[in-house]
């Protein structure tokens, strides 16, 4: 009977640094704990900023109801927009229009001299308002006394509608119980943007009586506001 080899027990080696696996596990270790690392660097870049709740209109006062804070990323284009760390100043007004949702630029606000728009309360043709609401974009036609009518009460003569302004915002319109004239001659209050330059022209023609229409201007899309 021949002798048979016997089988020797290899003892378990410890784990060494040339070991390609232990190499790949370590490297897998160092890269997961980078990108938390970075993601995590990342996510203190951010910055609170203020965006519009609800369209801003040019002209109108900015008040803490108008504003909501957002933490985002924007880099050196941070200096562009309107910081919330500070608080909003207390007697800002809107010098453009801002859309609802937007980050407000810095340039879309400023100081009440710094505003080009005034709100003028108006009273114009019924239908033409009948389809507008706040934030509608519009003409403004105004149609004088003609030069013989001045002054003659109840004269119905007119010289013709003129445009007297293009593109101006709606800001405000009464209630339809506000309506007023009870006819044809039907009136109701809309409170629209006007450019400071125009706004003396304007008040002008209405003292002397001219009738105002507002005509949407096609295509033009409103700012939400509420």
């Amino acid at each position: 009977m021949s002798d048979l080899p016997t089988p020797t027990a290899q003892r378990l080696r410890k784990p060494s640094w040339r070991d390609s696996r232990l190499l790949i596990g370590l490297l897998l270790v160092l890269a997961s704990t980078a990108i938390g690392a970075f993601a995590l660097s990342r996510a203190d870049d951010r910055v609170p900023m203020y965006a519009a709740k609800a369209g801003l209109m040019a002209g109108q006062p900015l008040t803490a109801e108008d504003v909501t804070r957002v933490d985002v990323q924007l880099g050196e284009a941070g200096t562009d927009y309107l910081s919330a760390e500070g608080g909003l100043p207390p007697t800002f007004f809107v010098l453009r229009e801002v859309r609802a949702g937007e980050l407000i630029p810095q340039s879309a606000v400023g100081p009440r001299d710094r505003a080009t728009a005034q709100p003028v309360a108006l009273q114009v043709d019924a239908t033409s308002a009948a389809t507008l609401q706040a934030g509608s974009v519009v003409d403004v036609y105004v149609n004088r006394p003609a030069a013989s009518a001045k002054g003659t009460v109840g004269s119905a003569t007119f010289a013709g509608p003129d445009l007297a302004l293009e593109g101006v915002t709606v800001v405000g319109l009464s209630s339809e119980d506000s309506v007023m004239g009870g006819g044809a001659g039907d009136t109701r209050p809309v409170q629209v943007m006007v450019p400071k330059d125009e706004v003396q022209q304007l008040v002008g023609d209405v003292d002397l009586g001219a009738k105002i229409t507002l005509v949407a201007v096609p295509g033009a899309v409103a700012p939400k506001t509420s």
